[in-house]
């Protein structure tokens, strides 16, 4: 499993990244690809959305299982990753690389209330299994 040092994460397994121009870039972290396996479709939010802090705003389906993609901050979405409409496997090759969308957040400081990679590690080694 890999985890990026230079992100922030989510304890429902979405990173962020936050950009110069004040958006943040958002995908699902490699230890979420391993758990789902190889992806096969990727549902992406709606362009122009706002969604809440840990609203659902997307799928990602595997061969074995489907699971939400939930918003890390609260903002509207400004682009989403149209590639992944027929490449979800982008995903599984590099979790950090394939990101969904983008997003202006509404309240940039709920960057900082995300975890930090240290805190992420120990967040996944200590789940059963």
């Amino acid at each position: 499993m890999k985890i990026a040092r230079d992100l922030k994460y989510a304890q429902t397994h979405e990173w962020a990244r936050a950009e110069a121009d004040g958006s943040v870039v958002v995908g699902i972290t490699d230890h979420a690809q391993e758990l789902l396996g190889d992806l096969v479709y990727v549902e992406l939010p709606q362009v122009g959305k706002v969604y809440a802090k840990g609203q659902e705003c997307g799928v990602v389906e595997s061969v074995k299982a489907a699971s939400d993609i939930y918003a890390p901050v609260a903002g509207e979405v400004i682009a989403v990753n149209d590639e992944l409409g027929a490449s979800p496997e982008k995903i599984n090759e590099d979790a950090y690389a394939a990101w969904i969308f983008r997003l202006r957040p509404s309240a940039p400081d709920e960057l900082n209330a995300l975890m930090d990679a240290a805190a992420y590690e120990g967040m996944v080694s200590a789940e059963p299994g």
